[in-house]
């Protein structure tokens, strides 16, 4: 009889164990997929005034070279909408934390034509040396399957011409 009623109760349980398997493997999955990028620059001048020039979040307008428009819908936790200067591609990004004294913020995409998903990001300027900090832009995300370096190649490219274009606007 005992055997009888563990048979019964594993029958009952096997598809929630079937689900509950699968879910890890595929948390599993996704933690292994999960990618890193960081790119970042020298700058001449003091953390402080190149945070006043690029740190506001929708600054990057001013610097970055592919960026046309930027809109924030000024809530407490910030959501800007970036439109390319070719007015083919919008990317809404929510500010997740912002730190002006350490001269940093951090933000997510909401929706971008980048093939990724879980991107975060952060953005931050620290001190080198008498006179030069660094600029550095990085992320976490998880590329979608089969165009991993398609995701990498656009996010790539989008931060080293922003990157530069922060160095040489700075050097003038």
């Amino acid at each position: 009889m005992t055997k009888h009623l563990i048979q019964r109760s594993i029958r009952a349980h096997a598809g929630s164990l079937a689900l509950g398997v699968a879910a890890l493997l595929s948390l599993g999955a996704t933690t292994a997929s999960a990618a890193t990028l960081s790119r970042s620059v020298d700058v001449a001048g003091n953390p402080d005034a190149i945070w006043k020039a690029i740190g506001p979040f929708c600054a990057i307008r001013n610097w970055h070279p592919a960026i046309g428009r930027c809109a924030v819908d000024g809530k407490a936790q910030p959501t800007r909408t970036l439109t390319t200067k070719d007015g083919k591609a919008t990317f809404v990004e929510l500010q997740t934390a912002r730190n002006d004294a350490a001269h940093s913020y951090s933000y997510s995409f909401t929706s971008s034509p980048v093939p990724v998903t879980h991107y975060v990001s952060t953005f931050k300027v620290v001190a080198k040396s008498k006179g030069v900090s660094t600029v550095t832009w990085s992320s976490v995300y998880t590329p979608d399957r089969g165009k991993e370096q398609a995701a990498l190649d656009a996010l790539t490219g989008i931060y080293e011409s922003g990157l530069a274009a922060i160095r040489a606007q700075q050097a003038n």
